[in-house]
């Protein structure tokens, strides 16, 4: 992804301080003069007592908090200690709406880079629409680019799928 993107001009990068999304992050911007910028809001969703556990597992758990998480995210509901998905989406949004918005006319280009759930809580921003529909335009895979435009105060998804490897 880093190696496609050597020659797309960003203006800034704004990136999760988790090591695994700064170095890719960092990978992009190569050797260019470009601030890589971390921030707490774009960490992954916190999953609390389930940091760690295998996904698959708790799928197939009928007990599970994370019952519903890909299925019906609007009925996912976290343990005591994880995050919900619209605390997570108040996070990003706080994101989006203190950083990215303010900035808007002053950069040409912006790149985010963050995590799957994070990722799809900032189109949930983005696309205006609610919990339920949290997953739509598909899971992620490791190095999505999700490629938006913002013209005359109005978001444009223009490929939600992008992979460059």
């Amino acid at each position: 992804t880093g190696q496609a993107l050597k020659d797309t001009h960003f203006d800034i990068i704004y990136s999760s301080p988790l090591s695994r999304a700064y170095e890719t992050a960092c990978l992009i911007k190569g050797d260019r003069d470009i601030p890589v910028i971390k921030d707490d809001r774009l960490k992954e969703i916190c999953f609390g007592n389930m940091e760690g556990m295998c996904m698959d597992d708790m799928l197939k758990d009928p007990n599970s908090h994370f019952q519903h998480f890909f299925d019906k995210p609007e009925l996912f509901v976290p343990d005591e200690k994880g995050e919900s998905l619209e605390e997570l989406c108040t996070r990003t949004k706080e994101f989006m709406e203190n950083v990215v918005m303010p900035n808007a006319d002053n950069y040409t280009r912006i790149m985010i880079v963050g995590h799957g759930a994070m990722n799809k809580s900032i189109m949930c921003y983005i696309k205006n629409h609610g919990i339920d529909k949290f997953w739509s335009g598909g899971l992620q895979k490791n190095c999505n680019v999700i490629i938006v435009s913002y013209d005359n105060n109005c978001f444009t998804v223009l490929d939600e799928e992008k992979i460059f490897y």
